[in-house]
């Protein structure tokens, strides 16, 4: 039995001793080498091409981002001119309620004046429980004159009656200048005609003559 122990592994090292097993041991040393020598070149030649196809995508992404930035800075701008008209919309439709009714006032106004120097003509002297017509007739035009000017303040409009005032271009129209005792020049010495204003904007100007130094 140790006998033929002894002689396997006399074999097996005569085997690995082998001078053809030495002679092909550099042969597989050099195909191994050569083989991994050509998977390298393969990688070189893959590093190219990946870093080609690297260069394009970060291209496409500069592209994409500048796209992207130019549409958001479109977007904004559109944006914004919407906001501008929407709000420019708003302020017309609230200066249409405001002001709309303005040509209509305006004709009213010639009723007012007409009222309010029926008022004046009136002689009070003689407006007495003796005189029950006129006294009606009196009480019934301030009565109406009163309810007109309660309509034109409900609607924001306001009568002007600038006497003693410093004359104002933009709610006032000068008649005439004159020296007028008493007044200060560049103030209004006399009112012609009232004038009246609608929520600010003047409707009508007060028609006035203006003091000047003598």
């Amino acid at each position: 039995m140790a006998s033929w122990c002894v002689r396997a592994v006399k074999q097996s090292y005569s085997l690995v001793a082998s001078p053809a097993l030495l002679r092909a041991s550099p042969r597989l040393l050099c195909t191994a080498t050569q083989q991994k020598n050509g998977h390298g070149s393969e990688e070189e030649a893959e590093k190219p091409e990946q870093n080609a196809a690297e260069k394009v995508l970060m291209e496409e992404k500069t592209q994409l981002e500048e796209q992207l930035k130019d549409m958001t800075e479109k977007y904004k701008r559109a944006l914004a001119d919407t906001e501008n008209l929407r709000t420019r919309s708003q302020k017309m439709i609230d200066d249409a309620k405001l002001y709309g009714i303005q040509g209509f006032c305006k004709d009213l106004l010639e009723v007012a004046d007409i009222l309010e120097k029926a008022t004046e003509s009136v002689p009070k002297e003689e407006v007495t429980s003796q005189n029950p017509h006129l006294k009606n007739l009196y009480d019934g035009l301030v009565m109406t004159e009163v309810q007109i000017q309660k309509v034109f303040t409900k609607h924001g409009l306001v009568k002007l009656n600038p006497d003693g005032l410093k004359f104002d271009p933009y709610e006032h129209e000068a008649l005439f200048h004159a020296p007028v005792e008493g007044k200060e020049p560049g103030t209004v010495a006399v009112v012609t005609k009232v004038g009246y204003k609608i929520h600010g904007r003047t409707l009508r100007p007060a028609l006035v003559g203006v003091a000047k130094a003598p």
